[in-house]
């Protein structure tokens, strides 16, 4: 298994900890390249669970991204480190455009970057 990249596990702990979605990013991965800005894990799967709620067909599914509940006492330091990125208003690039114009919403696992920038990059017709 490919070990991640530290300073990037260090970024992705910053995003989880402070709980802010403003730090942008590009990575690549096999197959795409995503650009797009970074979130917090549960501030993502809220918002995907109201994507899926909204929907007529999939809404069954937003289950799978609610938080449960326990009564543990957890503190942001007791956490594991992330092995996941989770993008918002992200695109991959292909080619002269983005997809999904508007941003999408990936989860990428840490282990498969393979090359990254700081930065959310995009075209123009310029």
């Amino acid at each position: 298994m490919k070990r991640p990249d530290d300073l990037l596990v260090a970024i992705a702990s910053m995003v989880e900890s402070q709980h802010s979605s403003r730090m942008s990013l590009t990575v690549v991965v096999p197959g795409a390249v995503i650009t797009g800005r970074l979130a917090p894990e549960a501030l993502w799967k809220e918002r995907v669970a109201e994507v899926l709620r909204d929907s007529q067909q999939l809404g069954r599914f937003a289950a799978a991204f609610t938080p449960h509940r326990d009564d543990g006492d957890h503190r942001p330091e007791d956490r594991d480190q992330p092995t996941h990125l989770h993008f918002h208003v992200a695109r991959i690039l292909q080619g002269s455009f983005g997809i999904p114009d508007t941003g999408g919403m990936y989860r990428v696992a840490l282990e498969d970057v393979s090359a990254w920038t700081i930065g959310d990059i995009g075209y123009s017709d310029q």
